[in-house]
């Protein structure tokens, strides 16, 4: 395995020292995930195209880190750069490379692998020196399989034949579901529990929020300070936080305000913002406060008799109260096995 670059985070007296600096200018790296953060399926989120436009200029390398496989990267940044987010293939990152590196740790270099999925995991292990086939006819030493909008039962079954003989598989990802422009349709996850269930084998997992993916963005993107950013605490804050890195969760995509108070510490961003304007903006530090209150950004939330109160000082943001009123209640929960304290109340007052 190469060495990766130290991708510890900045140390909080570091962001602000000589005055507080936009994120855009405390990371290097973004690493961003695309439906929900950057695009919703045909159309650019709103404030994506200009706010990125501005972070490039400014000298922010920008990667865009999918766990979609089906996708070749040309075929990503072309849809970025039709949308106004000029891109380049190399500034994409998908779970098929993930997962073709993977297989390549585990197979000799030329080996055939049994792909099941589209242009983009064939392309991801041909990368690799690897030879995609369709068949366990043909010899295959692993088991590929990612998302494909073509697999079926054919395919679910030549899969579950290969992995019942013992050969290693790996999946680009287990997302359940996937948006569509007619709603919501069953993922790769759903495909892989098939063969599972077929099989009793767990697979080796790639993507989201798995290490293979952060190591597959860090040695492609050569990030020393990257920042994640994303819509979904499952995937995007989630691999953050095995990555060791921050993390800005944004509400343009899955993930309601209302989702964070009772959020697990793997899924707690380090950031929050209402779109990608965030990160444009100076992040006020959370303070933690003698009495035990947090601020954050002219907001105080303070947790007394099992409930969690607001000063009366408010802020501009409301989603820096967030982040005051979610340290207040993860403090609490963390410290004793009671239950959490009641943040409604406090949420409500919030106008989120």
């Amino acid at each position: 395995m190469p060495d990766l670059p130290d991708t510890s985070p900045v140390p909080a007296d570091d962001r602000h020292s000589g005055g507080a600096l936009p994120l855009y200018r405390v990371y290097d790296t973004a690493l961003l995930d695309l439906d929900g953060v950057v695009y919703a399926g045909p159309r650019a989120i709103d404030h994506a195209v200009e706010v990125l436009a501005e972070a490039r200029a400014e000298g922010m390398r920008l990667a865009y880190v999918t766990n979609n496989a089906s996708r070749t990267p040309t075929t990503v940044a072309h849809h970025l750069t039709e949308l106004g987010v000029p891109a380049e293939p190399s500034d994409v990152i998908t779970s098929a490379q993930a997962a073709a590196r993977v297989v390549a740790d585990r197979v000799p270099a030329g080996s055939p692998v049994l792909v099941i999925g589209g242009a983009g995991l064939v392309e991801a292990l041909t990368e690799r020196g690897l030879k995609p086939v369709r068949s366990l006819d043909d010899g295959p030493l692993a088991v590929a399989q990612g998302y494909d909008s073509t697999v079926g039962w054919t395919q679910l079954a030549e899969a579950s034949y290969a992995v019942a003989q013992g050969l290693p598989w790996v999946a680009s990802n287990t997302d359940l579901t996937i948006p569509t422009a007619r709603g919501t349709a069953p993922g790769n996850g759903t495909l892989v529990a098939a063969v599972r269930t077929a099989t009793g084998v767990e697979p080796v997992v790639a993507g989201k929020p798995l290490p293979p993916m952060h190591r597959e963005t860090v040695i492609r993107t050569g990030a020393k300070r990257p920042l994640v950013i994303g819509d979904r605490l499952d995937t995007d804050i989630e691999g953050a936080f095995n990555g060791g890195v921050d993390s800005l969760l944004v509400f343009t995509g899955v993930t309601a305000a209302r989702d964070l108070p009772s959020a697990p510490p793997e899924h707690r961003p380090t950031y929050l913002a209402a779109d990608l304007r965030g990160l444009l903006r100076v992040q006020p530090e959370l303070v933690a406060g003698a009495d035990g209150s947090f601020g954050c950004g002219g907001w105080t939330a303070t947790v007394r008799d099992g409930a969690v109160g607001l000063g009366e000082s408010r802020g501009e943001d409301p989603y820096d109260g967030l982040r005051a009123l979610c340290a207040a209640v993860w403090a609490e929960a963390d410290a004793s096995a009671a239950e959490a304290p009641d943040w409604r109340k406090a949420f409500t007052e919030l106008g989120l």
